[in-house]
């Protein structure tokens, strides 16, 4: 395995030197993130879908376990179970409208990943940098279990474990365990563990900060170390049943289910679940006795275990809804992990907003109500006091507000209107509002996808490595006459 260490001491190297300043080495929890015998072990593979570009270039990488989709440049690099989602790339034909002005492209947008460890990582949707539109890099970063980098570019950084990068560019960054981050710009900067940012162009800020020992009780990193946690110890009791579905070696077409949706057959879906019409339910994604109402979705590294999901609900990447019951139109953002039990269980009106990394953890039964937006730390019902609040009043708000941990300050109206107006967009996106004609999504466009897989050498100096590959689209003169 001599090549893949010297790709791995490349990265680190590369990562440290863009790091300097914050004297972090993050050679440590790249060696203590997956044993190396583990890169040899697992097939990759990419979707191929008339719907979608498709262009790959894979040089001198390790890609174990790792899904490709869309147009996607892998090279020196080294990835463990990853997602690259590359069906919101932007495109030649549509161009890219920033602030009103509509930029051209001169070429369809690539996901570029270079000199970069990726462990359990997902990347997903197109580069929000209007700088290099053509372009959504990720450089000389190591990111750690299980990390989101939606719409980011990100140069020079070390991800924690279960943190999100969104809707923003990244520079010589060190972003902790189960922090959010959504500010458009983030220069050279250390984030603590569990802090929560968000920060529009208009200037609206939204701040919330986990207690320490709230964070290290569900999600943890040390030197040397794999990641620890209530949430690694979620993830891995439900590890054997993808073994399984990961098994197989064969490209096939996922199973029929309601008009309008679809069910990646690289997702887990056990005992009476039931799927209703419009649905999106990704790869990676798990489903136990759930039902999803019409429009709902359940993306990357979600899992809905025990719950009743009404209709046009968001589960976004990493969420995880066990024990409870959505109205419709409740979306519950990034990782977070909303717990109900039997005897405790969770109840979320029409209309909710879950804030990306919330915890709700249940000890006593708990009812949201309709058009609230919640945050922070949830155990029981008087929690909510000081961490969820109307909608309506929210609105109200033009200037800065505390309520418990989380400060806001801006035009509380114009936040959430936003926030609203996303929750809308990714079901659009998703195929929710499809007629049978118009309106047509993810649930809808990928219903005729197929899957390639790529092997790594298994012995000798290459082993774990893969090789170079460069996968393109027929063009009419290729074909056979």
């Amino acid at each position: 395995m001599k090549q893949l260490q010297r790709i791995l001491n490349n990265v680190i190297n590369r990562t440290n030197i863009n790091l300097r300043r914050s004297s972090i080495d993050v050679g440590p929890y790249v060696s203590g993130a997956v044993p190396q015998e583990k890169y040899a072990q697992f097939y990759a593979f990419y979707a191929v879908s008339t719907e979608h570009p498709l262009f790959f270039n894979f040089q001198c990488s390790s890609l174990a376990g790792s899904y490709f989709f869309g147009k996607c440049d892998v090279q020196h690099s080294v990835m463990y179970k990853c997602d690259v989602r590359g069906d919101e790339l932007k495109s030649l034909a549509k161009g890219f409208n920033v602030d009103g002005t509509n930029v051209r492209l001169h070429s369809d947008e690539v996901i570029r990943i270079v000199d970069s460890f990726l462990n359990k990582t997902l990347i997903h949707s197109f580069s929000h940098d209007p700088e290099f539109p053509e372009e959504f890099l990720i450089k000389n970063t190591v990111a750690l279990s299980y990390a989101n980098i939606h719409g980011s570019p990100v140069m020079g950084s070390f991800l924690g474990p279960f943190c999100t990068i969104d809707l923003c560019t990244v520079q010589n960054s060190c972003i902790g365990a189960y922090a959010y981050v959504q500010v458009a710009d983030l220069q050279p900067s250390v984030i603590d563990p569990g802090h929560i940012w968000i920060r529009n162009k208009s200037g609206d800020e939204f701040i919330y900060d986990y207690a320490p020992e709230i964070v290290s009780k569900y999600i943890s990193v040390a030197p040397n170390e794999r990641a620890k946690g209530l949430f690694m110890d979620f993830v891995d009791s439900h590890k054997r049943d993808f073994e399984r579905v990961f098994g197989f070696l064969y490209a096939s077409r996922p199973e029929s289910y309601a008009p309008g949706s679809f069910v990646s057959r690289y997702a887990v879906v056990k005992g009476e679940t039931s799927i209703g019409e419009n649905v999106l339910v990704a790869q990676r994604a798990y489903l136990e006795n759930a039902h999803l109402g019409k429009g709902a979705n359940a993306q990357e590294n979600s899992y809905v275990i025990d719950s009743y999901l009404e209709g046009y609900d968001v589960t976004a990447h990493g969420a995880k809804i066990i024990g409870s019951r959505l109205g419709t139109n409740v979306f519950v953002g990034f990782n977070s992990f909303l717990r109900g039990t039997p005897e405790a269980p969770l109840t979320v009106g029409e209309g909710a907003v879950i804030v990306p990394h919330t915890i709700i953890d249940l000890v006593e039964p708990v009812t949201i109500p309709a058009g609230y937006v919640v945050w922070g730390y949830v155990t029981k019902q008087a929690d909510l006091a000081t961490q969820a609040v109307s909608i309506e009043d929210f609105a109200k708000v033009d200037g800065e507000v505390t309520i418990g941990a989380m400060t806001f300050s801006g035009n509380g109206e114009r936040f959430i209107r936003a926030f609203q107006h996303r929750i809308h967009h990714i079901l659009h996106d998703n195929g929710a509002y499809y007629d049978g004609k118009d309106n047509l999504g993810h649930a809808q466009k990928t219903k005729n996808i197929t899957y390639n897989l790529i092997q790594p050498y298994v012995e000798g100096g290459f082993k774990g490595v893969y090789p170079n590959i460069r996968i393109f689209p027929l063009c009419p003169d290729d074909l056979c006459m």
